[in-house]
């Protein structure tokens, strides 16, 4: 199959499981065409069978804001009829959804019908998505929605409960690569783990997009109770806005010296067997 996917390319789940979908779908001969505003940050560019269609918002003064969603929509209506795509595969529904059901009525109107399905994943249904401003308009995209995914159970009854959804919601959960997440070798785990911690001590690890809903600062103040029990380290992988009152916390609490901020990883997998388990 031809299939495009949108989704935000920044640091974050819904990104990487849409990236990491892709490329397992063109590793089983697909083509697949990611539709987004950059490069997702999981993508090489190296990698065969999939394409990457840049979608450029146009800047005007009369624009206080810039119309990305209506660009989107724009875009997925060219790739879909450039490279006769047979399915777009839209990851969360603000605004991704609300585009794609205009791309597929724009083609509609030239004899060409283009499916797509909606993945919810989290925020955009119980955070944005119950905004009084926005929940009209997403529930008209999830009802019109050729086909709905959520990632757990939990979504798709809050979904159904909160917009009053009638459609059917398919549950497919999140997932892993099983070839990469397993554990280390003995020698590579204390290697891992002797960067941060001494032998004996724990190790506790937090990732995220470091947004507010996650809540890092409340894990700051966790591990510092914890650390006066229990000979411990804390590992904070990702970034974002909240990462500075997170640093000026860990040294208001004099944690600097247990408190590890590693930005940004790509290969996390070769982290999380590094974490003691209690």
């Amino acid at each position: 199959m031809k299939i495009g996917i949108t989704c935000y390319p920044t640091y974050g789940g819904s990104g990487v499981v849409a990236t990491e979908l892709g490329i397992e779908l063109a590793a089983k001969g697909h083509e697949i065409h990611f539709i987004t505003y950059q490069q997702p940050f999981r993508l090489s560019g190296r990698e065969r069978g999939i394409s990457y269609h840049e979608v450029a918002v146009p800047t005007y003064p009369l624009f206080e804001y810039p119309p990305y969603d209506l660009a989107l929509a724009t875009r997925m209506s060219e790739v879909g009829e450039y490279y006769d795509l047979d399915l777009l595969h839209v990851h969360y529904a603000i605004p991704h959804s609300v585009s794609a059901l205009l791309a597929r009525q724009m083609l509609e109107a030239r004899g060409r019908r283009l499916p797509f399905v909606t993945t919810l994943h989290g925020t955009d249904i119980t955070l944005v998505g119950q905004d009084r401003s926005y929940l009209p308009v997403t529930r008209y995209a999830i009802e019109n929605s050729d086909g709905v995914t959520a990632i757990s159970s939990y979504l798709r009854e809050k979904t159904l409960l909160e917009f009053q959804i009638q459609r059917p919601i398919e549950v497919v959960p999140n997932f892993v690569n099983c070839d990469l997440y397993k554990p280390l070798s003995e020698d590579d785990r204390a290697a891992g783990r002797a960067r941060y911690a001494q032998p004996g001590e724990k190790i506790l690890l937090h990732l995220s997009n470091f947004r507010p809903v996650k809540r890092v600062q409340d894990v700051v103040l966790t591990f510092a109770q914890v650390a006066k029990e229990v000979g411990s380290h804390l590992l904070l992988v990702g970034d974002g806005p909240d990462r500075p009152n997170a640093e000026y916390l860990v040294h208001s609490l004099g944690l600097q010296q247990r408190v590890h901020f590693l930005g940004k990883q790509d290969d996390v997998y070769r982290l999380l067997p590094w974490r003691t388990l209690c």
